[in-house]
């Protein structure tokens, strides 16, 4: 019996009574076992994984014109601004997003500066209005004497009047007390029906486009002041009540009399 070429041992073996030597083959260089190499994640996937894998998924790459960008907000403004018409849905809701989250940083920041400012008008008003109360050479406080009509336009009413001035009645249906002012004039010869067609329309205002100064205490007209602290009679009522002229906006229906004349 002969045996492959390549045995390099033999051993003797009893089966059945009978010997037999069986030939113990070399190892086969092709089939020899080595310890299985794993290979790195990095080594058979490189896009994917290790370093290279990391920056691909922290970029943004735009599909549009192939743009990359670090970060996700560039990129979006990118596509925003270069490829609002070009968008899919995705594209487009990723868009939205950013601009509802800056939208609500903005009104966030405009309510902020919007108070801010309301506090700071209401202390200027308060200021104003309550440490410097003394009245001034026309006998308003500042913020009374800075109260002027406004919206021009916005209003229509009527009411009535008559001022007696040094024991004289004046005669507003002459032209030269006939539509003086906008926002409050008389108009059509009448001079008793007065007009108002704005809002905050004082009295000392309604006066003063007339040439007729009026506080509290005080009337003056073509040159003469007449003051009631001096022992002058001086009425100044609005519906049969004193009334402070700086302040007091006229009303709907009002029935206004002023009275000056002298203490002699």
């Amino acid at each position: 019996m002969s045996l492959p070429s390549h045995s390099t041992s033999q051993r003797t073996e009893r089966f059945e009574g009978f010997e037999v030597t069986v030939p113990i083959p070399a190892a086969c260089p092709n089939t020899a076992t080595t310890p299985t190499q794993r290979l790195k994640p990095s080594e058979t996937h490189p896009s994917t994984y290790g370093n290279s894998g990391v920056d691909a998924m922290s970029t943004e790459t735009c599909d549009h014109c192939g743009a990359t960008f670090d970060d996700e907000e560039p990129y979006l403004l990118h596509l925003r601004d270069e490829h609002a018409d070009d968008l899919g849905p995705i594209e487009q809701r990723r868009v939205a997003a950013m601009d509802a989250d800056e939208g609500s940083s903005v009104v966030a920041y405009a309510a902020a500066v919007g108070a801010l400012a309301l506090a700071g008008a209401l202390a200027y008003v308060l200021f104003f209005s309550g440490g410097g109360a003394t009245d001034g050479p026309g006998g308003a406080s500042g913020a009374e004497a800075a109260m002027q009509p406004h919206s021009v336009g916005t209003e229509h009413y009527h009411g009535t009047i008559a001022v007696t001035v040094g024991g004289q009645e004046l005669d507003f249906s002459r032209s030269q007390f006939q539509l003086q002012a906008d926002p409050f004039h008389f108009e059509n010869g009448n001079g008793e029906r007065w007009h108002v067609h704005a809002q905050d329309v004082t009295l000392t205002y309604a006066m003063g486009t007339l040439g007729v100064d009026v506080t509290q205490s005080t009337v003056s007209y073509d040159g003469t002041t007449y003051d009631a602290d001096a022992g002058d009679t001086v009425v100044v009522e609005v519906n049969g009540e004193p009334v402070d002229p700086s302040s007091y906006v006229l009303q709907r229906g009002d029935d206004v009399r002023i009275v000056a004349n002298g203490s002699g």
